[in-house]
């Protein structure tokens, strides 16, 4: 029986990145026929961030433009275009645009993390950054200026690498420097790291571990040796941080601002809000999981399961998870996938090549097809992506 509106449980979902959207397409997907239950969705923009395709939107290709409304159709979940501003965890309300204050009974926060160009002086000012889609096409068009130069990619993490390899094969013209603490792949087993070495020589790429940048300036970048780089333009790729929205809410979160979770997923200090993806400090027996797409559609799946539960009177079932791969795209033919122990370290086994570019590809398309299954998805279960694989989590009956 249909109850109304003020009868409710009102759940906000706060962004629609990987981790948001599974939670709110789990959870409105497998109450659509109660009524008892509404999900709404709040994100700046009304089309998904595939950020696993963004080092490509920033040479100019054209990915897939993907309607967040059309992905939420047919669940029954709502959605709220607009930018959240304030959270107040005691009154149980999310402000947007600062016009708009809409409550909640459960909120799931997902507001996912951005580059850190708070660090260096001058990157907020002088860098690139990948942040969205909108972001990667200005340095598209910075990079189809004519003239050529150097490109400097600041941070030899697995972003940094996809990135000097997209623009080292898509713009041959241009010099590209992959600057570094650590040399890319360092935790990779060592024919992993080889070919990846192999792939980004090839392309030329100019490699240099061990640099410490300093400062960015216009036209250059400078080092901790004392010595500068001429620069066209900056890609800072080097560390992430999450929105001061929590912390001001006045959640418990950790030295990097994110929301510090029970085993369920809850928030320690306000069991109310859920957290997911990038935006959570979940502790696993290995340590504090890192944010990958590969770990974010999990945390939303289980996330919705949680509140599901807790619904139902029943406790809910302590999150695990462990890691499969870790796939590298170098370039558009070429890749290397690092197949991983649960805790993230490198196996021996590894994928190089053509094979390794296709895997990379299925696992970046792999969301799709596991939220068509979601939206269809019976009370009895749940699926994700898992490396290739689908992991069914049991009926929260």
């Amino acid at each position: 029986m249909n109850t109304t509106a003020a009868q409710q449980h009102e759940v906000l979902v706060l962004g629609a990145g990987y981790a948001g959207l599974s939670a709110a397409i789990q959870l409105a997907a497998r109450t659509r026929k109660r009524g008892n239950l509404r999900v709404t969705v709040i994100n700046p923009y009304d089309t998904f961030t595939e950020r696993l395709r963004l080092h490509m939107t920033a040479t100019g290709q054209e990915t897939a433009e993907l309607n967040i409304p059309e992905l939420l159709a047919g669940t029954g979940a709502y959605f709220v275009r607009g930018w959240v501003t304030a959270v107040d965890a005691e009154a149980k309300t999310v402000r947007v645009d600062d016009d708009r204050v809409l409550r909640y009974d459960t909120l799931v926060y997902g507001l996912g993390s951005v580059a850190d160009t708070s660090t260096v002086p001058g990157v907020d000012d002088h860098a690139h950054t990948l942040n969205g889609p909108q972001d990667a096409a200005v340095l598209a068009h910075r990079l189809a200026r004519p003239e050529g130069g150097t490109v400097v990619v600041g941070g030899s993490g697995l972003t940094g690498v996809e990135a000097a390899a997209e623009i080292a094969e898509r713009h041959p013209e241009l010099h590209v420097v992959l600057l570094g603490r650590q040399e890319p792949g360092a935790g990779m087993h060592p024919k992993a790291k080889a070919h990846l070495d192999t792939a980004l020589a090839r392309l030329g790429v100019d490699v240099r571990s061990g640099a410490d940048v300093t400062k960015v300036l216009p036209d250059s970048v400078e080092l901790a040796d004392g010595t500068g780089i001429p620069a066209t333009a900056v890609l800072w790729t080097s560390g992430t941080r999450v929105a001061p929205l929590a912390a001001a809410a006045g959640l418990d979160v950790d030295e990097r601002g994110r929301v510090v979770t029970d085993g369920a997923l809850r928030s320690v200090s306000h069991p109310d809000v859920y957290a997911v993806g990038d935006a959570a400090a979940i502790r696993q027996g290995y340590g504090v999981m890192h944010g990958t797409c590969q770990s974010g559609m999990p945390t939303g799946v289980h996330a919705a399961l949680s509140i599901l539960r807790v619904l139902a009177g029943k406790e809910p079932k302590p999150f695990r998870f462990g890691y499969y791969h870790t796939p590298v795209s170098l370039g558009r033919n070429d890749g290397v996938v690092q197949f991983t122990h649960p805790d993230g370290s490198p196996r021996r086994v590894v994928l190089t090549g053509k094979r390794a570019a296709k895997y990379k590809e299925t696992v970046t398309a792999s969301p799709w097809p596991t939220f068509a299954r979601m939206k269809k998805m019976p009370a009895s279960g749940a699926f994700w992506p898992h490396g290739g694989r689908y992991t069914r989590i049991r009926s929260t009956k």
